[in-house]
């Protein structure tokens, strides 16, 4: 048994064999590791996406969700990717945002449904009053008219004392747009790469100015919404009456209430 085992000592005994068997067993183990990290970075991973197109304050549920696989290597360095469908279900797509068909679910799309804007009541300033101005395409520019944008309003009607000329002028300036909606009462602009048609015009002003276009409605004076630049909006100043005369035409058609709200400092 000796004799047999002897030429394997030798063998194994030679430093040159000793030298390649490492090198050997060192390849062996490079190549297992390799391919063992290779096999673990592209193994697939079941990632959430949309089956459908969901727009801003949509509720997301499992049947607006499919699943993609996808290497796992791929999604490496994607922090903002959610990928847990109970996460993802507790929310609802962002204010003004957009998750297209076959889209991933990111953080900044979703948001919890109590952070949605859901009322544009909740901060309005004490003493104003919200109106409702009705609009069409022409009106808003080709719906260039957003939510957040200030704009002035100005008055077209005819003067009565002198021979009906046409009277046009700016009538109320510096008035906050909070939202554009439809003749189905939805935000024009949920999805903002397909707007739909403005029908109304939402913003708040002081209760006596409130007073005056709704009388300048009832009389059918017509009222057209101005646009003005990013200036205007970035550094607004109070909403006013800008044309006492303007002011006068419509008092003067109308009959005045007892206690009616004609001066801001007396509007409770």
């Amino acid at each position: 048994m000796g004799n047999l085992l002897m030429p394997f000592k030798k063998f194994l005994s030679n430093k040159n064999t000793i030298t390649i068997l490492g090198v050997l067993i060192g390849v062996v183990v490079l190549y297992l590791g390799y391919n063992w990290r290779v096999q673990k970075s592209v193994q697939p991973v079941q990632i959430p996406y949309a089956s459908t197109t969901l727009t801003s304050g949509m509720k997301i549920t499992v049947d607006n969700i499919k699943y993609a696989s996808v290497p796992k290597d791929m999604i490496t360095g994607w922090g903002n990717l959610q990928v847990d469908v109970l996460t993802i279900t507790s929310k609802i797509v962002a204010y003004d945002m957009k998750i297209p068909q076959n889209s991933f679910f990111y953080e900044q799309s979703l948001m919890d449904p109590e952070e949605m804007p859901n009322s544009v009541f909740s901060n309005i300033p004490d003493g104003y009053t919200i109106y409702r101005m009705k609009v069409d395409n022409d009106k808003t520019y080709g719906n260039s008219i957003m939510p957040d944008t200030m704009i002035d309003l100005y008055m077209s009607t005819t003067s009565q004392e002198d021979g009906g000329k046409i009277v046009y002028g700016r009538f109320i300036k510096s008035i906050q747009v909070l939202k554009v909606l439809d003749n189905n009462g939805r935000n024009v602009f949920m999805d903002k790469d397909n707007p739909t048609e403005a029908s109304l015009l939402l913003f708040a002003v002081p209760e006596n100015l409130f007073l005056l276009l709704k009388k300048c409605e009832k009389l059918g004076i017509e009222l057209e919404p101005v646009p003005r630049n990013e200036s205007y909006t970035a550094n607004p100043s109070a909403t006013e009456l800008t044309s006492d005369e303007l002011q006068s035409i419509v008092i003067n058609q109308t009959h005045i209430i007892a206690n009616e709200c004609t001066d801001l400092t007396v509007c409770g």
